[in-house]
């Protein structure tokens, strides 16, 4: 075993099976940071969660059957777009790589990789981290159908995963961030994310990540209004979790759903409005939340992108860019990075 895990108070260790083992934040440094974070987040002008909080078990769950709604394009090209890279892809792949996924959910896309790296060689190694423990039900899955594959979970923030496998071994990573979830970081917090992610990886790492490109705003505004109302009990639920773990009062009649395109900015922003003037006890954060009618609480910014947009962001961070990759319709986008030769160690 690593000397990085051994050293590292702040994770549980859970052995599965000899092919399946993971580490779990310690819950009391969960809940402090998501009571912290609303303390902060509900008390600014403009009340915000971020957008992170969504994934608990259930909202996992939603989340997945949004993929599958037919207003939610992104989901579906981007499995075309990983179903047609496959030879591509490989082609950048020399020598073994383990498979590391931020944001893993139930691992649908991951096997479009997993099967790349299968035909490469003998065994393979995942490092799938997500902050919901959805990623072990997803892992055992995944052992069922790859006799080859060995899986270290981390139950934690992408941040937090990152720093787990920072210095970990040599083995070379091929870092994949895949269903646009980077457009939910604000333009220069993604920067410092993407920055982040540069200055744990060797000079042999590679790094995929799936961005949202700029289209039309009909197209945006129905992916995320659907006619279901999935993505609508979706937003909502994250009331219901801040309910269930921070000791809170929402009432989930009093609040709808509602989400826009902002063209200047290129970015959906998606609310929950209240619907009454309320007043909601959040007794975990210490915190009494007066809300007027039609007062709007962020949950979500999804930032879309111009292809010169990504190359300009990528190569500042520290990337240079081998290849992307796009659909017929170009409505998404698939990177593949290095670390730039000169920011090597």
């Amino acid at each position: 075993m690593s000397k990085t895990i051994q050293k590292n108070s702040g994770y549980k260790k859970y052995v599965v099976s000899t092919k399946l083992q993971y580490f779990k934040t310690h819950a009391t440094k969960i809940e402090k940071t998501f009571a912290e974070e609303l303390s902060s987040s509900m008390n600014s002008d403009l009340k915000f969660i971020n957008p992170k909080f969504f994934y608990d078990k259930k909202g996992s769950d939603l989340f997945e059957k949004i993929c599958t709604l037919p207003e939610y394009y992104p989901t579906r090209t981007e499995i075309t777009i990983l179903k047609q890279l496959q030879d591509e892809l490989a082609s950048y792949l020399d020598g073994n790589f383990r498979l590391v996924e931020l944001g893993s959910g139930t691992s649908v896309k991951t096997r479009l990789i997993l099967d790349i790296l299968s035909k490469l060689q003998d065994n393979t190694e995942y490092f799938p981290i997500d902050i919901s423990e959805i990623l072990t039900e997803s892992s055992e899955q995944l052992l069922k159908d790859y006799d080859d594959l060995h899986i270290t979970g981390i139950i934690d923030t992408y941040e937090g995963g990152l720093e787990f496998l920072k210095n970990f071994d040599d083995k070379k990573n091929l870092i994949i961030f895949l269903g646009s979830s980077f457009g939910n970081f604000s333009p220069n917090a993604g920067y410092k994310f993407l920055q982040k992610i540069n200055s744990m990886m060797k000079s042999d790492d590679l790094f995929l990540i799936g961005l949202d490109l700029v289209k039309d705003k009909l197209i945006l505004e129905s992916a995320y209004n659907d006619s279901q109302g999935v993505t609508a009990e979706f937003n909502l639920n994250i009331l219901s979790r801040i309910n269930d773990e921070l000791d809170a009062d929402f009432h989930l009649k009093d609040f709808s759903h509602r989400a826009i395109y902002n063209v200047k900015e290129q970015r959906i922003e998606m609310y929950l409005k209240s619907l009454v003037n309320q007043s909601v006890i959040i007794s975990k954060s210490d915190l009494v939340l007066n809300l007027k009618k039609d007062e709007l609480i962020l949950t979500e910014h999804s930032h879309k992108y111009r292809l010169s947009q990504i190359n300009e962001l990528l190569e500042h961070a520290g990337f240079e860019i081998k290849h992307t990759w796009l659909d017929d319709n170009k409505h998404f986008s698939l990177t593949l990075a290095s670390k730039k030769s000169d920011l090597c160690t």
